[in-house]
């Protein structure tokens, strides 16, 4: 199609308008790189499907493709064998409870008394989508946020953190029997406060010879010394392994949920590309309704016969229906005037 003849018809302008109705970003752009067809058979198609997608629309209300995000970049790392971020893993979960959500709203149309209804061309598109609830909700149970992995996500995980706040809890004994005994003087503040990663205790620059310990800082006017005594070094080591440990379990986690979710590649893939095309289809059965739209039948006898036709781009208020006739009778229609 000629870009100049697009641009005079402001087709971007209805593509704009196409565009703000899809949810997801990979929807939109999918709009977005929609151009006029003169395939009669692709035309009569995709017109099946937005007057598919209007009709469930009237009966059940609109729904929502957001969460639906290109995830190509995960699925080729998983295809290589990579393991996936958390960040990217809970967006593959999000993908696939929306894809439940998208798959029953397919099914919500059981038209009839007996439950039964005429096929669609939709159908083929909502029975294609693989929820994967077991995979998603593997990923739910041991990922519970961007910043944390469940206690439970494994047995190992556990006892290493039920290890760590055994440890903390020696290190702020200790350190809290020291703030309240013979160091009470020499202190700066009756704190305990972290440096280096390591738990430390305020020492007056005056008395930090009388401390035995390690000096990790000073403050700024040089008066305060900031101490880890040696009686809790050992337990500061212990607690720095298990903090290793901790993070070296995390990636055999993550390593093992991405080996899980590589198993469904194609399957994730395939529902991505669905997701992106039904987003796109109920985007133009959105637009078609806030049109009030008609579905045209179309021809390969160049004949047009418009009846009661209204520029899309123009207030409906305002705007003057008119039907136009062009093809049979005659074949040329010259547009005089202002307009």
């Amino acid at each position: 199609m000629n870009e100049k003849v697009l641009k005079t018809l402001e087709y971007n302008k209805i593509i704009e308008l196409l565009a703000n109705k899809a949810n997801s970003a990979p929807g939109k752009k999918l709009c977005r790189e929609l151009v006029p067809s003169t395939d009669l058979g692709e035309i009569r198609r995709n017109q099946r499907q937005t007057a598919d997608a209007l009709r469930r629309l009237f009966r059940f209300g609109s729904t929502s493709f957001g969460n639906n995000k290109d995830l190509g970049y995960s699925i080729r790392s998983l295809e290589v064998g990579s393991t996936l971020s958390i960040l990217e893993l809970l967006n593959i979960a999000s993908m696939l409870d929306n894809v439940a959500r998208i798959k029953a709203y397919g099914k919500r149309d059981r038209g009839g008394a007996d439950g039964d209804r005429q096929p669609d061309s939709l159908d083929e598109h909502f029975e294609h989508l693989t929820p994967l609830t077991q995979l998603a909700a593997e990923i739910h149970r041991c990922i519970l946020s961007e910043e944390e992995i469940a206690d439970d996500a494994s047995p190992k995980l556990k006892g290493i953190r039920r290890s760590m706040i055994q440890t903390n809890d020696k290190i702020h004994s200790q350190l809290t029997s020291m703030l309240g005994g013979s160091y009470r003087t020499y202190l700066q503040d009756a704190v305990i406060t972290m440096r280096n990663n390591r738990y430390c205790i305020p020492i007056k620059a005056e008395y930090k010879g009388q401390v035995s310990g390690m000096i990790h800082d000073q403050s700024a006017t040089g008066s305060t010394y900031f101490i880890e005594p040696a009686a809790v070094v050992n337990l500061n080591n212990q607690l720095r392994e298990l903090e290793l440990e901790e993070k070296e379990e995390i990636g055999r986690i993550l390593a093992d949920l991405s080996a899980q979710a590589a198993v469904h590649t194609e399957e994730l893939a395939n529902n991505l590309k669905l997701m992106t095309l039904l987003d796109f289809i109920f985007a133009k059965g959105e637009l078609a309704l806030e049109m009030n739209a008609t579905e045209p039948l179309f021809n390969d006898e160049h004949c047009i016969h418009i009846r009661k036709g209204r520029h899309p781009l123009l207030d409906r208020k305002k705007v003057v229906p008119i039907d136009i006739r062009l093809g049979k009778d005659f074949d040329l229609l010259v547009i005089t005037g202002p307009n």
